[in-house]
């Protein structure tokens, strides 16, 4: 069935469903294919105006049409989004596992009535006999696949149930299809076509380059910490952050939040509520900052996203493209910073271990695409467009880092002459491990065994390393020199362009590689940073004269103000605001609020007077699961749950619980342990240890808390009563 559209109505259609007066790129060529029962292939990068060109043709034709996407998140995300378009909200309906049996109900009779023109489903879901049958019933005008990359192992992000997608269309009744992706190399276009049957589809395809993008990679060295910095210094923009593991960015999000930043977590493990209502927030910019992993497709159309910082390098550079895509959709302003250590690469081939080996072909292909991309000095644009089969052809993009700081470039006519030699000597039958194993001269076994060490090459670039010559042959294919037979794991061959050069050699520019450091893996989120130098002496007096001043006017002991750790910390690190103060140890928010104003004001005159240079990127507040834990026993004892029951819910020692509670009031927070401390300890005793760390305690030492009061009391009941001192009195 196909249906005729004018130039004017198209237009009126466009206006009167979505507000809009003109088609972008190639949309309005695609609608009209899908109109005229046409099959449709359409590949157009992130923020191109995909969906569009489904619901459109969707709300024209007769019939409902079935749009088959990966993600639960951007279902939920399209059906609010084509309702806030239409008066009539059974326009749009999804149906997955999120659902209860009332709501399938609804939608079920929504699409039996004709209202709903689209209906949004799982290929899981697809898969239901239930649901095969049900869509065996009604009028179906177009199958759209979104996200069709998911049908090939070549693609970032393989699904095996989008395999069987064909078959099962073929079951319910077969119509036209539109299959749509924003990241598709030659070979995974191919694929999809193949797989849906669809070989003699019309494709569209948009150019891949989104010149508002910036693209940049950094050694992957105190990445935390930079990552802080980026954010504070683009306050109140929106951004995403992608990271390997659920682990990584539950502990991201939480580093993030202490250091005054709104974040939230957004991965597979999170129940969905808590996934829609994170995904909401950062819609509704309640949040600035989602964390998420790569895994996990966000599915999040939000136009304003500002950066993209991958802390850990994806696994392919579609995955790379599809993600930092999600940058600067409205055409403003989008940066993309990635973190690269070649440590985290190795961590990705080690997940891949115990996959079936063509699989792990793959990946490793994959994987080496990243590396090249990361390690290149070359323009990062060009590489890109390069890798999904479309030329760049300026010199200079003038917007990734590569090209505002230019590295060194020498000329390489030999070394090229050595490459392609060496790929024509083995027949161009080989990976370029292999030919630069030969031109190194190592003699593996592989080398042996087809006798390649009796090569002319053998040992020719030996004087070079193993990183020169993959950069080299890099950048020969990037130049059309070489190619990649991805068909058959990466064998190179040697291009027209290749064999002219070698018959006529001329000069030809190279430039040499990024080499990036190697950083400690911090890192750790979480892990308490060295905070190195020594306290200024000077100031520290000042401080503690300040602290006796302080507590005298509020008579109180001066521990309880601020301990003596802590005023070593203020005398190394030199806070000047309140937000820097609560990064120092032991102070909390509540300490910084309530005695932290005099301090910084003494601090910020000091270090005027003497010219101290600070050092700026304060220590970051460091969270781990320490953080999680403080959680759980603030909750508890609001809960009024027995210190007993606490510490073996977490396998803690009495003591070690003690400890814990001890760090959160003296950062600040009050605790109210009356309820446990009445039951434990009785009301004598509490006066008199009370009065003891009121009027006579010089320091907060439980030791010397112990000799001045007599043998009755314990250890735990002495620590108890701080506590419930510190808290009363300081916080």
């Amino acid at each position: 069935m196909s249906v005729d559209v004018s130039d004017l109505s198209l237009k009126e259609y466009l206006s009167k469903y979505f507000g809009f007066n003109t088609f972008k790129g190639n949309q309005e060529a695609i609608i009209r294919n899908v109109l005229a029962g046409r099959d449709t292939f359409v590949l157009m990068p992130t923020g191109g105006g995909k969906s569009l060109c489904y619901q459109l043709p969707a709300l024209i034709l007769d019939g409902t049409a079935i749009v088959i996407s990966p993600l639960i998140a951007l279902m939920k995300n399209q059906v609010d989004s084509m309702r806030s378009f239409v008066v009539e909200d059974g326009v749009a309906h999804f149906l997955n596992s999120s659902l209860n049996k009332t709501q399938i109900q609804k939608v079920k009779s929504d699409v039996t009535s004709g209202v709903t023109k689209m209906l949004y489903v799982a290929p899981e879901s697809l898969t239901k006999e239930d649901n095969i049958e049900f869509l065996k019933q009604i009028k179906i005008s177009f199958y759209a696949i979104d996200e069709a990359h998911c049908i090939s192992e070549w693609g970032h992000d393989f699904r095996p149930e989008y395999r069987r997608i064909r078959p099962i269309i073929n079951e319910i009744g077969t119509a036209p299809l539109i299959a749509l992706t924003a990241t598709a190399t030659p070979k995974v276009q191919h694929d999809i076509q193949k797989n849906l049957g669809m070989l003699d589809a019309t494709v569209f395809k948009s150019s891949f380059n989104r010149p508002n993008l910036y693209y940049e990679v950094r050694p992957k060295v105190n990445a935390v910490k930079e990552i802080i910095k980026y954010i504070k210094n683009n306050e109140g923009k929106s951004g995403i952050i992608y990271c390997l593991s659920r682990k990584k960015v539950e502990e991201m999000a939480e580093t993030l939040k202490v250091n005054g930043i709104k974040a939230l977590p957004y991965h597979a493990g999170l129940d969905a509520n808590t996934r829609s209502t994170n995904q909401d927030k950062f819609l509704m910019e309640e949040v600035d900052v989602i964390v998420a992993t790569i895994a996990f497709g966000m599915g999040i159309d939000k136009p304003d996203v500002r950066f993209v910082i991958h802390y850990d390098i994806p696994k392919s550079l579609e995955g790379y493209y599809q993600e930092t895509g999600r940058a600067g959709r409205d055409g403003g302003e989008g940066q993309c910073i990635t973190f690269y250590s070649y440590k985290d690469i190795q961590k990705l081939e080690k997940f891949m271990q115990g996959k079936p080996v063509s699989e792990q072909e793959i990946g490793k292909q994959l994987l080496l695409e990243t590396v090249s991309y990361a390690e290149s000095s070359m323009c990062r644009r060009k590489t890109l467009l390069n890798y999904f089969g479309e030329e760049y052809t300026e010199d200079n993009c003038n917007s990734c880092d590569n090209c505002l700081h230019p590295k060194t470039q020498f000329e390489g006519k030999d070394e090229l002459q050595m490459v392609l030699e060496t790929i024509i000597a083995v027949n161009q039958k080989f990976k370029a491990e292999h030919v630069v194993n030969i031109l190194l001269g190592k003699p593996t076994a592989a080398i042996k065994s087809y006798k390649h060490n009796q090569l002319d090459t053998f040992g020719e670039g030996a004087e070079k390393d193993q990183r020169f010559w993959n950069s080299i042959i890099r950048q020969a294919l990037v130049m059309k020199f070489i190619d990649k037979d991805i068909e058959n794991y990466g064998l190179l061959l040697i291009t027209q362009k290749g064999k002219d050069f070698l018959e006529k050699p001329s000069d030809i520019m190279f430039t040499l590689d990024h080499e990036y450091e190697e950083g400690d893996e911090e890192e750790a989120i979480g892990m308490p940073m060295d905070k190195g130098g020594a306290a200024d002496e000077e100031l520290l007096s000042m401080l503690k004269d300040l602290r006796k001043k302080v507590a005298h006017k509020k008579d109180l002991p001066p521990f309880v103000i601020f301990q003596d750790p802590s005023l070593e910390d203020m005398a190394i690190q030199y806070p000047i605001t309140l937000d820097e103060l609560q990064n120092i140890t032991g102070v909390g928010v509540g300490k910084a609020k309530r005695f932290g104003k005099e301090f910084i004001e003494l601090i910020k005159v000091y270090v005027e007077d003497k010219e101290i240079i600070r050092p700026q990127d304060m220590v970051i507040k460091s969270v781990a699961n320490k953080s999680l834990l403080k959680v759980f026993i603030i909750q508890s004892i609001d809960r009024k749950m027995d210190l007993e029951d606490i510490a073996n819910a977490k396998n803690l020692e009495m003591p070690e619980l003690l400890t814990e509670i001890e760090a959160i009031v003296n950062s600040g927070t009050k605790i109210n342990l009356d309820y446990y401390i009445d039951k434990v300890v009785d009301e004598e005793k509490q006066e008199e240890v009370f009065d003891y760390f009121r009027n006579e305690a010089q320091s907060e030492s439980i030791d010397e808390a112990i000799s001045a009061l007599d043998d009755d009391y314990t250890e735990e009941e002495i620590r108890l009563m701080r506590i419930k001192f510190m808290s009363e009195m300081g916080n």
